[in-house]
């Protein structure tokens, strides 16, 4: 029996500290997650802005963020939305807001800087949450993240048993490809920047290949992928809560990503 072995990310294989910058209320939200967030609203889509965390902070803070990215070219990534919504209307919304500053953003990346300290940060990822339909950007976000205990181990077991593991995640792909590096996945089996339906998708795309498709997700941007799943594994390694939808979905229920192995080898010895 063939088995693949689908990831999502932050808060399945890393752990991960979000905050939030309430744009229209100037306050800062540690902690938060963005995901569901952004899932609290039909009207809000949370995109990934592949800028340099650096870069920003050299930045002038009282410039408009929609400015900074338009006269640095900058693009963006649909990470999630609850609703088809195309990169064009995203992208008129985007760069013509006129409240969310450069400042907002310094404050979010500062904040997982100091929470997260600089040396044990692997992945750093920034963006927005713009509201389609008050048409500005309602939130900055900033995460940063490193593998749980076990992550490598247990990415280096399935591989041992002839099982390959794929990532899909909605973070950006270049912060996923260092991830992958570290980890022991092959960068062409990771997929960035992948909403809920691209997730299943891909889940879909591999079920052709292969006999069972596992995924293994923690947030509701998970629950398309995991329903598309032969077998769904909702991990509880990151604190917080969860919907009710991912525990109606999921087959199991784990706490630390290294028992994703062990499920594996019982449906390899069983065959179901």
């Amino acid at each position: 029996m063939q088995i693949a072995v689908v990831f999502d990310s932050a808060g399945t294989l890393l752990s991960t500290y979000r905050v939030a910058k309430d744009i229209w209320h100037k306050q800062l939200l540690p902690g938060i997650e963005t995901t569901t967030l952004t899932f609290a609203s039909r009207d809000r889509v949370l995109v990934l802005l592949p800028v340099h965390s650096k870069s920003i902070i050299r930045a002038p803070p009282s410039m408009l963020l929609s400015t900074y990215l338009v006269d640095n070219d900058i693009g963006f990534g649909i990470s999630c939305t609850r609703k088809v919504t195309t990169a064009e209307e995203i992208g008129d919304v985007l760069y013509t807001d006129r409240r969310a500053l450069v400042g907002d953003l310094q404050e979010c990346i500062r904040n997982v800087w100091h929470v997260c300290k600089r040396e044990s940060i692997l992945t750093l990822n920034s963006g927005a949450i713009v509201d389609m339909a008050q048409k500005g950007i309602e939130f900055t976000v900033t995460a940063g993240g490193s593998p749980f205990p076990g992550a490598k181990e247990a990415i280096t077991a399935l591989h041992r048993m002839g099982v390959p593991t794929f990532i899909a995640s909605g973070d950006r792909s270049a912060k996923l490809e260092r991830m992958a590096d570290h980890l022991g996945i092959p960068r062409d089996r990771v997929y960035g920047v992948a909403t809920p339906s691209v997730k299943a998708q891909i889940v879909a795309d591999l079920k052709r290949e292969y006999d069972r498709v596992v995924m293994v997700g923690d947030g509701i941007n998970d629950l398309s992928a995991m329903q598309a799943a032969d077998l769904a594994i909702l991990t509880e390694q990151q604190p917080g809560n969860r919907p009710p939808e991912l525990y109606r979905t999921a087959h199991h229920v784990v706490k630390r990503v290294d028992e994703v192995v062990t499920i594996v080898k019982q449906v390899l010895a069983t065959g179901t």
